[in-house]
């Protein structure tokens, strides 16, 4: 027997029976099983070693060019799979499906956080970074081809914001842990930048979570665990989740929509929207290997995947270098 039969067949006699079972993976497109993992292992390592996920190290969380201890979008996403495999440990879920999703859910994330998502959704209309994610992994990735995820991962990816669910319940799981990630990281780095102490949260929120990141994330997931117990369905108690909720509401006031970070958003967005002029003025400056897909999907669509993909420092790097005059020496004299 083959390690990957093995563990398929422990799947089917350890996890939970609304498991999703690595057995029953299915991808769009057929090829030969690998001897020792299992479908939801090798999607979690083809995401780990992609360029987007590697690029995801220097693109923008909250902080726009932050110090070497504030959060990043890779930072945040290995966050998110920590949580989400404890969570599904304790459910007796399929962990390598929750992490598979988690690694990737952000891949198709724009440079500067949501203000370059919100940048781009202004210039054309209808953009959204869980769609782009899917987008990458699907047709972007390995020239081209994509990676062939299967369907478990793909919905994950696709469905961990916006008003879907995920079918799988690991998909659900990642979803809530998503949230849970980003507050309790946000505000452990609101509270290093110096813009909210801890005595700033709201009572029931302190009351309820408490007011270290640490025991914020124990009293969530716990939460989490409890309430889901033998249940087709990742549930919050209503009293954890009212508290969240509100802990949310507090984010977005002190942290997320702060009047101290707002110069950075705008510059940000001033930066994306100048490249995405200047490239659909330009094409030709495009890499090569996004004009040989024009044909398929058009100039505007390769233009965005193009400035989608890239990360903040050298999105500023190439606003310098297209719009800002060299800097000559000054002769010694």
């Amino acid at each position: 027997m083959k390690v990957r039969e093995r563990i398929e067949e422990q799947e089917f006699k350890i996890l939970s029976t609304y498991a999703a079972k690595s057995r029953d993976a299915v991808r769009d497109r057929e090829e030969d099983l690998c001897d020792f993992r299992t479908a939801f292992q090798r999607d979690r390592d083809r995401i780990i070693h992609s360029k987007s996920f590697r690029r995801l190290k220097h693109k923008t969380q909250v902080y726009i060019a932050p110090g070497d201890h504030y959060r990043m979008r890779m930072t945040h996403s290995l966050e998110v799979a920590q949580i989400s495999r404890t969570i599904a440990r304790g459910l007796m879920l399929n962990e390598d499906l929750t992490e598979a999703i988690a690694v990737g859910h952000d891949v198709g994330h724009t440079p500067f956080g949501h203000a370059g998502e919100y940048a781009l959704r202004e210039l054309i209309g209808h953009y959204n970074h869980n769609e782009q994610s899917l987008r990458v992994v699907e047709h972007l990735e390995r020239g081209g081809q994509g990676l062939n995820l299967t369907a478990e991962v793909r919905d994950g990816i696709l469905n961990h914001t916006g008003d879907n669910k995920p079918f799988t319940l690991e998909g659900n799981i990642v979803r809530r842990s998503d949230r849970i990630a980003y507050l309790c990281h946000d505000y452990d780095d609101g509270i290093r930048a110096g813009m909210i102490k801890p005595s700033d949260l709201p009572q029931n929120v302190s009351n309820v979570l408490g007011t270290n990141p640490s025991s914020m994330i124990t009293v969530m997931v716990s939460d989490i665990i409890t309430e889901s117990e033998g249940r087709n369905e990742i549930l919050m108690s209503s009293r954890v989740k009212a508290a969240m909720d509100e802990f949310r509401e507090f984010m977005f006031k002190k942290i997320y929509h702060s009047a101290e970070l707002e110069p950075d958003r705008k510059k940000s967005k001033y930066v994306v929207s100048k490249l995405f002029e200047y490239y659909m003025d330009n094409p030709g400056s495009l890499p090569q290997e996004f004009l040989e897909r024009e044909e398929r999907w058009g100039l505007q669509t390769i233009v965005i995947d193009y400035i989608a993909g890239l990360t903040d420092l050298y999105a500023i790097k190439q606003f310098e270098k297209l719009f800002i005059p060299a800097t000559w020496g000054i002769p010694q004299l």
